[in-house]
């Protein structure tokens, strides 16, 4: 894959970075102009100060960082964000904190990680039935039984 074109929005911003050369995310990083709090049950919109070119036909899915989410509680809010290939504006990771202590952020601090991934855009139609499977309609748990 060829490389992802990244856009400068912000003085500090910095480029999405791996931190080995196994990773699959590469790091997302706040750009603040000065340190940001986020409260227990609070969300707040962190920039990254980078707008990205991501290829037609992937995605860039924002995931939490392990560390931050396990230690620190702080995770996005919406799960996985998703950058589509048509959107040129800001990165912004939106991080909720779901512990019970205040946790703050720095300026350049690891706040997330993407991924690029190839997506599949089929057409959905109108079906009157679907094929059978042995599983059929069986929802959440029928699998475990």
């Amino acid at each position: 894959m060829a490389g992802i074109r990244v856009k400068i929005l912000r003085q500090g911003a910095r480029l999405p970075s791996y931190g080995t050369t196994g990773a699959a995310g590469a790091d997302l990083y706040a750009c603040l102009e000065s340190p940001v709090t986020i409260q227990p049950g609070e969300t707040m919109f962190l920039p990254t100060g980078i707008a990205l070119e991501v290829p037609q036909g992937c995605a860039g899915l924002v995931y939490a960082r392990s560390g931050m989410a396990c230690k620190r509680d702080l995770a996005p809010a919406n799960k996985v964000g998703v950058v589509d290939s048509d959107y040129r504006g800001e990165i912004t990771v939106v991080l909720h904190n779901h512990g019970k202590k205040p946790q703050t952020v720095e300026n350049g601090e690891r706040i997330a990680q993407l991924l690029i991934t190839p997506v599949l855009t089929p057409e959905y139609t109108l079906a009157e039935e679907l094929s059978d499977t042995a599983r059929s309609g069986g929802g959440f748990g029928s699998t475990g039984k």
